[in-house]
């Protein structure tokens, strides 16, 4: 790509990358890229360089760049990213069996490695971004390891038979049975992309339910990979620093949510936060819009919700874009237990019952085959109707792979049917339903109508913590001696 030359017809071109109220804008005929003069690296003359910010619906955002010197006639086009890196990593383990598995379609961003534990086999982060399938994955690795082995049986044979049996053992992951088995086959196999920026993604073939075969897992990134993502300066020694590299220290099992890192983080922003209360102020602060990326403000208060706890409601509005978003951090002692609460709902009065729905809980709505893994949506605090049209919403704009050229028209129908049975939920068209919110941290309610006598409807169940969901909050690294 050719370098960017300071001079007046550049400067004069780059406003044009804010106009409008979005930088990226959607992908049709009405989008116009930005035209700005390079130098060309290979006869430095001046070249045009083309830039088109536009966002693909339902995948991502993205930056297209062409450049073109018609005094030597080097030409160069490239696509990036244009994503915000997300909060935390992502990291996709797949369990490939069938056919089906290989014509997933994943999103590989630059910065994620590629796995296969079964061959010990680990490609690390490319230079370019790629949209493709778990077939056409494994066929760049295949085509990537069979270039220059010819060069490698004369000069180093021993590395020549090792790259065979590898390639080998890809080509034979292809040759996957059409449908499930009882059993996996012999040739099925394990792959894990790992992205720290989160801008990653592998197709679910049950959405917007869980997928048996894709597990998911959200991470704190590393010291190291803050640094390579360049959002840490590696020779500073600040407090920030410090506090990576102590996590890196304690995170030796794996990625996972260190729920006692949470609480201590927590404990500062409830304090601040009560303070505030107490005096009836709003607390408020500059953020980035992650819809358009535009400076905006999010706003923070503490509410006391009767015969649970105390709770921090913070919202976002965006005036550039519109987009608005809130979400609830639950504050006081790690519970001894969690809890499952399942309300059964039989009429509009009961879609009007106030829910809170923490960070660690899941639930699930038998009746709309709804099942819902912990950390969807983040922690709400709503109505029993308005966390159905949240999720809704969130499946409506961004379940990727099911619009398009790409859709298969069978799973697109199913999918627009199950909206439609959520949309028909959220009206008060079917009943009865039942709602079960299960939290292994206890900090999700629903509102009790008949408080404070039991009510009818609703079962509340404490049960203790398995070791696993101890591992994965992070509760058993936490060391109470000499405290």
């Amino acid at each position: 790509m050719g370098e960017r030359d300071v001079s007046t017809s550049g400067e004069q071109a780059l406003p044009q990358l804010n106009a409008g109220n979005q930088l990226f804008q959607d992908l049709d005929s009405n989008v116009s890229a930005t035209e700005i003069e390079s130098l060309c690296m290979q006869c430095h003359k001046n070249g045009m360089t083309k830039l088109l910010l536009t966002r693909i619906p339902h995948f991502k955002s993205i930056i297209i760049m062409s450049f073109e010197c018609p005094h030597c006639g080097l030409k160069n086009s490239e696509v990036q990213s244009g994503e915000a890196i997300q909060e935390k990593g992502h990291r996709y383990e797949l369990r490939c069996g069938s056919k089906a598995d290989l014509n997933r379609q994943v999103v590989r961003n630059s910065t994620a490695s590629v796995s296969f534990p079964d061959w010990e086999f680990s490609a690390p982060p490319t230079t370019a971004s790629k949209l493709t399938t778990v077939e056409g994955l494994i066929s760049h690795f295949i085509d990537d390891l069979s270039m220059d082995q010819e060069q490698r049986k004369e000069l180093v044979p021993e590395v020549y038979e090792q790259i065979e049996k590898l390639i080998a053992k890809l080509r034979t992951a292809l040759e996957l049975p059409e449908q499930h088995g009882e059993q996996d086959s012999d040739n099925a196999f394990t792959m894990v992309i790992d992205d720290p920026t989160g801008n990653s993604y592998v197709e679910n073939l049950c959405a917007p339910n869980p997928d048996p075969r894709l597990s998911t897992q959200y991470y704190r990134r590393t010291r190291e990979q803050m640094v390579q993502l360049g959002l840490l300066n590696p020779d500073a020694e600040d407090a920030q620093g410090a506090e990576l590299a102590e996590q890196d220290q304690v995170a030796t099992k794996g990625p996972r949510v260190n729920a006692l890192q949470e609480a201590l983080a927590a404990e500062n922003v409830v304090r601040a936060v009560k303070e505030a209360s107490q005096s009836n102020e709003i607390l408020s602060f500059p953020a980035n819009c992650s819809s358009c990326n535009a400076p905006c403000d999010t706003r923070m208060q503490m509410i006391d919700i009767p015969h649970f706890q105390e709770v921090i409601i913070m919202s976002t509005t965006c005036d550039d874009c519109g987009y608005k978003s809130n979400e609830v951090k639950c504050g006081g002692a790690i519970s001894p237990q969690g809890r499952r609460i399942t309300l059964k709902i039989e009429d509009r009065e009961d879609l009007s019952r106030d829910v809170l729905k923490s960070e660690t809980s899941s639930f699930n709505i038998p009746e709309l085959n709804l099942d819902m893994i912990a950390g969807t949506l983040g922690g709400r605090f709503t109505t029993i109707e308005g966390l159905i049209r949240q999720v809704h919403n969130e499946l409506d704009s961004r379940v990727p792979f099911l619009e398009g050229d790409s859709a298969v028209a069978e799973r697109r129908e199913r999918f627009k049917g199950f909206l439609s049975k959520l949309e028909d939920a959220a009206e008060g068209r079917i009943f009865p339903l039942h709602i079960t919110l299960d939290d292994p941290m206890a900090h999700s309610y629903i509102q009790n109508i008949y408080a404070p006598d039991a009510d009818p409807n609703m079962v509340i169940e404490d049960y203790d913590r398995t070791f696993e969901q101890n591992e994965d909050l992070g509760l058993n690294d936490i060391n109470v001696e000499g405290y």
